[in-house]
Order: structure tokens, then C-alpha cells, then sequence
């Protein structure tokens, strides 16, 4: 898992006006929560944050003056028409600490024949140590034919990490290839014609 540091300035202004501010200097504003400890409203550089965001579950090391501490984004607010970061909310986390989080679901290989995969979750709830987040689980398919089904109970999860959500739910199943069917008659209509 990532950990990446962000230098974070606490803040003492509110409201719109303030962010509104904060945002021209390109810088966002953020808040900082969790284990019972008083909230902290923060200023993060734009740039260096957008970039640790394109990392799911990305750990971020707030530092900076009065602020020392692990986070996890659990809330993005981005503008709608320029997709540029209006507002986050971090939070804080310590290590050994266990949390739940959703980590994507890759397939690896390739089934026999025609079949194909119908892939039913993308991501699936894991709750693991906040600082040892796995980037993700893979199913192999390679070799399997029409028939084969993964439900959330049978992947192999990393150490230390256990499913946090439905071991019955369905993340995949290898079908048959559909195939393209005449609808009923119109085999014969097509022959009745060409014999005329």
C-alpha cells in the first residue's frame, strides 16, 4: 500500500468565501476526522493531492505545523464541469488499526473456447489494517469453461485481510458465448424464396 506525504497547513477561516480563497491559491480545503479526536480543518496542496487520489485507498501523511498524522480520503467533492477538487474528507487513522474499504477485482486468463466472463463486481468490501490496504484481488479464469462461478467467499484474499461483505455475492461466472439465432421460421422463408 502507498503512503504518500502531503504537506497540510491547519486553517481557522470557514464558510465560502474562505474556500472560494483557498481554491484560487491553488489549494484545497479539508477536513480531518475520526477516533473521537476534535475535527481539523485543513488547507492541502491541489496538485500533489489530485495526483494521490488517482491511487485507490491511498494512505496520506498529513504533515506540517501542528498536523502529524495518517489518513484515508472517504470524501471527494470535485466541480461537476472542471473536475478540479473543491473539498475532502480525510480519515484518520492509526496503524494496526482495521478498516473497511473496497479494493477492485481483477480477472487474469483466458476461457476455453467461446465462453466468455460475466463479471458481476468490480470491487468487493475487504476490512483489513489501515496501513497494509491490498491494491486489489485477482481471479484467474485461464482454463475454465461455460459453467465456472466465483462467489466473494471463494477469493483468495491477501493475509490479514477478510471480506467485509456478502460471502454469497456473485463476482463472477464463465457462460457460454450467445449465439446468433435465426427466429423460428425464417430459415424456411429464406429457402421458399430462393426456390422461386
Amino acid at each position: 500500500m502507498s503512503e504518500v506525504r502531503i504537506a497540510a497547513e491547519l486553517r481557522n477561516e470557514f464558510g465560502k468565501g474562505a474556500a472560494r480563497k483557498i481554491r484560487r491559491g491553488n489549494k484545497v480545503p479539508a477536513v480531518l476526522y475520526g477516533h473521537g479526536t476534535e475535527t481539523k480543518h485543513l488547507t492541502l496542496p491541489g496538485h500533489e493531492l489530485l495526483l494521490a487520489l488517482r491511487t485507490p485507498n491511498v494512505l496520506i501523511r498529513l504533515e506540517g505545523e501542528g498536523v502529524d498524522e495518517i489518513a484515508l480520503p472517504k470524501g471527494v467533492q470535485r466541480d461537476p464541469i472542471k473536475g478540479f477538487l473543491e473539498h475532502v474528507d480525510l480519515l484518520l487513522v492509526k496503524r494496526g488499526e482495521k478498516v473497511t474499504v473496497e479494493i477492485p477485482v481483477t480477472v487474469t486468463g483466458d476461457t476455453i473456447g467461446s465462453a466468455i466472463v460475466d463479471q458481476q463486481l468490480v470491487t468487493i468490501s475487504v476490512e483489513t489494517e489501515a496501513t497494509h490496504i491490498p491494491t486489489g484481488v485477482e481471479v484467474d479464469v485461464d482454463g475454465k469453461d461455460a459453467g465456472f462461478v466465483v462467489h466473494a467467499s471463494d477469493l483468495n484474499l491477501p493475509s490479514g485481510t477478510t471480506l467485509a461483505g456478502d460471502p454469497e455475492a456473485l463476482v463472477l461466472q464463465v457462460i457460454g458465448a450467445p449465439t446468433a439465432e435465426l427466429p423460428e421460421g425464417a430459415e424456411g422463408a429464406e429457402g421458399d424464396s430462393a426456390a422461386e
